[in-house]
């Protein structure tokens, strides 16, 4: 296993829910005998929580790997468990390299401290000798962007100002494993955009990134893997594209035509293979495999994108359809389908002689099912928030 970074086998985690943790200062230890009556009444009624249940899983050298679920899921209490802060209850994980560990903001600094002195500090608590903190002071105060504030009391600074600070000494003093939850959450555009940059270069030195995020667009374009925990178990792992394809669409949920009766739709698919769009700047075949107990006659077909909280994204409709009973493919082609990568609803309705506006006859609203599932590289912004609809790729050119 000398190729591997993290080797991570049957690890699990439990937490009784109403049970402090132990305390050894002297005060807390008298609080706890004196308050310890009440307590195991308490205890007998807590519930047993596992945070993780057989987590097992590799990370090669210089891999970035993506860690995402939803809130919950157990992926703190994973990084928190490689990150020796605390410990399993069942199970081992093996860290083969130095360790930095970026999973809240202020980790490891003091608030009585200048910003200068939590770099040293924090750089300290990472396992960073002096002179390599020397090294690297200038490039990391450059890169946090504080330089005013250096020599003012950490509790003055903004929650932005320690985030910076934060990852600015955890990405700059060269870890050879870096950990990183959650934190860009808290930063503008413009350092988003720069911690993701840094830690492409970091990716690039063949160092190790184990790395957290709600946004996918983030997660696409820095890991190659994806790990999904679910649940505290892992639910999926492997390519980023079809893993993080697997966890968009699972947050559709499925629903039924009118009345929830059963109509004529069988199945799609795109091009005649699957529910997963790969390349939108090409024609798109959409594949209706359909079965009509009657002939349509003067019908009307029509499709719909939506995106996961309902906003109609496109839509076709098609009139004077004749159509012969029995099964019957469908086949819709449009000449490009540039959209962001992400999980989509389908929504398709056949009506006979005529369409909703003429007096047809509904036959079906179908919403299909697997969901349609955008698996391109992202073109557009590198954040969520600016990326929109479109996944369009553009030049950009300044005049000298």
């Amino acid at each position: 296993m000398s190729d591997l970074a993290i080797h991570v086998e049957s690890l699990c985690k439990r937490y009784r829910v109403g049970e402090l943790e132990r305390y050894f200062a002297l005060r807390d230890v008298i609080t706890r005998l004196a308050m310890s009556p009440f307590r195991r009444s308490a205890r007998n009624v807590s519930n047993v929580l596992w945070a993780l249940r057989d987590v097992s899983f590799d990370v090669k050298h210089g891999e970035v790997i993506g860690l995402i679920g939803r809130n919950g899921a157990g992926k703190t209490t994973l990084l928190k468990i490689l990150s020796r802060i605390t410990q399993p209850t069942s199970g081992f994980a093996e860290l083969h390299g130095r360790v930095g560990s970026l999973l809240e903001v202020g980790t490891g600094f003091h608030p009585e401290l200048t910003g200068r002195e939590n770099v040293y500090l924090s750089g300290t608590i990472l396992g960073m000798r002096k002179r390599e903190i020397d090294r690297k002071f200038d490039e990391i105060v450059n890169f946090a962007e504080i330089e005013k504030f250096l020599d003012t009391p950490l509790k003055h600074f903004s929650t932005g100002m320690q985030m910076r600070l934060a990852f600015a000494v955890a990405a700059h003093l060269e870890p050879e494993i870096l950990f990183v939850d959650e934190v860009l959450a808290v930063g503008d555009i413009e350092f988003q955009k720069k911690c993701l940059g840094k830690m492409q270069d970091v990716s690039k030195s063949g160092r190790t990134i184990v790395f957290v995020s709600h946004q996918m667009n983030q997660i696409r374009r820095l890991c190659s893997r994806v790990l999904w925990i679910d649940g505290g178990q892992v639910r999926e792992q492997g390519p980023t594209g079809s893993v993080v394809a697997q966890y968009e669409s699972s947050s559709l949920q499925p629903q039924d035509g009118p009345n929830g009766q059963r109509g004529c739709f069988v199945k799609w698919s795109i091009d005649g293979m699957d529910n997963v769009l790969r390349d939108g700047m090409r024609e798109v075949t959409f594949h209706f495999q359909m079965r009509f107990s009657e002939a349509i006659s003067q019908g009307h077909f029509g499709m719909t994108i939506l995106s996961d909280i309902g906003v109609v994204l496109a839509g076709w409709g098609f009139d004077n359809l004749d159509i012969p009973g029995g099964d019957r493919e469908i086949v819709l082609r449009i000449p490009y389908l540039p959209i962001r990568p992400g999980a989509y609803s389908l929504v398709c309705s056949i009506y006979n002689k005529g369409n909703n506006l003429t007096g047809g006859q509904l036959i079906e609203i179908w919403y299909a099912l697997p969901p349609l599932v955008v698996d391109t590289p992202p073109l557009s912004h590198p954040q969520d928030r600016w990326a929109g609809i479109f996944n369009i790729p553009a030049e950009i050119e300044a005049e000298l």
